[in-house]
Protein backbone atom coordinates (compact mmCIF):
# COMPACT_ATOMS: atom_id res chain seq x y z
CA UNK A 1 0.00 0.00 0.00
CA UNK A 2 3.01 2.48 0.28
CA UNK A 3 3.62 2.80 -3.56
CA UNK A 4 -0.14 3.62 -3.86
CA UNK A 5 0.02 6.10 -0.99
CA UNK A 6 3.27 7.67 -2.77
CA UNK A 7 1.95 7.45 -5.84
CA UNK A 8 -1.13 9.62 -4.53
CA UNK A 9 1.15 11.81 -3.04
CA UNK A 10 3.08 12.73 -6.12
CA UNK A 11 -0.16 12.89 -8.02
CA UNK A 12 -1.52 15.59 -5.49
CA UNK A 13 1.86 17.55 -5.89
CA UNK A 14 1.61 17.42 -9.52
CA UNK A 15 -1.96 18.88 -9.39
CA UNK A 16 -1.02 21.70 -7.18
CA UNK A 17 1.36 22.39 -9.96
CA UNK A 18 -0.62 22.54 -12.53
CA UNK A 19 -3.19 24.56 -10.56
CA UNK A 20 -0.79 27.53 -9.84
CA UNK A 21 -0.29 27.57 -13.47
CA UNK A 22 -3.87 27.21 -14.33
CA UNK A 23 -4.56 30.46 -12.22
CA UNK A 24 -2.01 32.21 -12.93
CA UNK A 25 -2.46 32.24 -16.59
CA UNK A 26 -6.39 31.71 -16.42
CA UNK A 27 -7.77 33.95 -13.67
CA UNK A 28 -10.76 31.67 -14.35
CA UNK A 29 -12.31 30.19 -10.63
CA UNK A 30 -14.23 27.41 -11.32
CA UNK A 31 -11.18 25.77 -12.83
CA UNK A 32 -8.84 26.60 -10.12
CA UNK A 33 -11.18 25.37 -7.46
CA UNK A 34 -11.62 22.09 -9.10
CA UNK A 35 -8.07 21.46 -9.31
CA UNK A 36 -7.60 22.47 -5.78
CA UNK A 37 -10.56 20.08 -5.03
CA UNK A 38 -8.92 17.69 -7.03
CA UNK A 39 -5.34 18.31 -5.13
CA UNK A 40 -7.31 17.76 -1.70
CA UNK A 41 -8.54 14.51 -2.86
CA UNK A 42 -5.46 12.96 -3.77
CA UNK A 43 -3.82 14.45 -0.48
CA UNK A 44 -6.92 12.69 1.04
CA UNK A 45 -6.45 9.57 -0.82
CA UNK A 46 -2.31 9.28 -0.54
CA UNK A 47 -2.37 9.68 3.52
CA UNK A 48 -5.35 7.16 3.73
CA UNK A 49 -3.00 4.54 2.43
CA UNK A 50 0.18 5.81 4.16
CA UNK A 51 -1.43 5.55 7.25
CA UNK A 52 -3.08 2.59 6.60
CA UNK A 53 0.24 0.64 5.02
CA UNK A 54 2.10 2.21 8.15
CA UNK A 55 -0.81 0.34 10.18
CA UNK A 56 -1.06 -3.48 8.80
CA UNK A 57 2.43 -3.33 7.96
CA UNK A 58 4.08 -4.61 4.85
CA UNK A 59 1.95 -6.08 1.85
CA UNK A 60 3.04 -8.25 -1.17
CA UNK A 61 2.98 -5.24 -3.21
CA UNK A 62 5.10 -3.66 -1.16
CA UNK A 63 7.86 -6.21 -2.01
CA UNK A 64 10.18 -6.17 -4.88
CA UNK A 65 10.98 -9.76 -4.91
CA UNK A 66 7.23 -10.93 -4.08
CA UNK A 67 5.69 -13.63 -6.37
CA UNK A 68 2.53 -14.03 -7.14
CA UNK A 69 1.16 -16.73 -4.79
CA UNK A 70 2.13 -14.31 -2.13
CA UNK A 71 -0.55 -12.36 -2.37
CA UNK A 72 -3.11 -15.68 -2.29
CA UNK A 73 -5.54 -16.14 -0.19
CA UNK A 74 -8.78 -14.86 1.27
CA UNK A 75 -9.60 -11.16 0.59
CA UNK A 76 -12.63 -10.89 2.31
CA UNK A 77 -16.42 -11.54 2.45
CA UNK A 78 -18.38 -10.65 -0.97
CA UNK A 79 -22.00 -10.72 -1.11
CA UNK A 80 -22.85 -13.95 -3.22
CA UNK A 81 -26.39 -12.10 -4.57
CA UNK A 82 -27.83 -8.90 -2.79
CA UNK A 83 -30.44 -6.59 -4.39
CA UNK A 84 -29.54 -3.86 -1.92
CA UNK A 85 -27.09 -2.10 -3.89
CA UNK A 86 -29.91 -1.87 -6.32
CA UNK A 87 -32.20 -0.36 -3.85
CA UNK A 88 -29.82 2.09 -2.45
CA UNK A 89 -28.93 3.57 -5.85
CA UNK A 90 -32.21 3.84 -6.67
CA UNK A 91 -33.37 5.77 -3.52
CA UNK A 92 -30.08 8.13 -3.96
CA UNK A 93 -31.44 8.80 -7.18
CA UNK A 94 -34.75 9.49 -6.21
CA UNK A 95 -33.57 11.74 -3.38
CA UNK A 96 -31.21 13.44 -5.81
CA UNK A 97 -34.29 14.33 -8.62
CA UNK A 98 -36.35 15.32 -5.63
CA UNK A 99 -33.56 18.14 -5.20
CA UNK A 100 -34.17 19.69 -8.20
CA UNK A 101 -38.11 18.84 -8.02
CA UNK A 102 -39.03 19.97 -4.51
CA UNK A 103 -38.33 19.67 -0.49
CA UNK A 104 -41.12 16.80 -0.28
CA UNK A 105 -39.90 13.97 -2.60
CA UNK A 106 -36.22 14.99 -1.45
CA UNK A 107 -37.12 14.32 2.17
CA UNK A 108 -39.05 11.14 1.09
CA UNK A 109 -35.74 10.17 -0.98
CA UNK A 110 -34.05 10.80 1.85
CA UNK A 111 -35.80 8.41 4.27
CA UNK A 112 -35.69 5.62 1.41
CA UNK A 113 -31.72 5.91 1.32
CA UNK A 114 -32.31 5.45 5.24
CA UNK A 115 -34.26 2.69 4.77
CA UNK A 116 -32.33 1.16 1.99
CA UNK A 117 -29.07 1.22 3.64
CA UNK A 118 -30.48 -0.16 7.40
CA UNK A 119 -31.45 -2.90 5.13
CA UNK A 120 -27.94 -3.29 3.38
CA UNK A 121 -26.29 -3.34 6.70
CA UNK A 122 -28.34 -5.67 8.23
CA UNK A 123 -28.99 -7.88 5.32
CA UNK A 124 -27.00 -11.29 6.86
CA UNK A 125 -29.07 -10.40 10.52
CA UNK A 126 -32.42 -12.17 9.24
CA UNK A 127 -33.85 -14.47 6.36
CA UNK A 128 -31.76 -17.31 4.58
CA UNK A 129 -28.53 -15.94 4.99
CA UNK A 130 -28.48 -15.06 8.37
CA UNK A 131 -26.29 -16.29 10.55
Amino acid sequence: MRVQGWLFLLCGLFFAGVDVVYWYWSKEPVGTTAMAISVGFAFMIGYYLMFTARRIGDQPEDNKTAEISDGAGEIGFFSPSSWWPLFVCLAAAFAFVGFVIGLWMFLIGVFLVIMSMVGFVFQYYRGNFSH
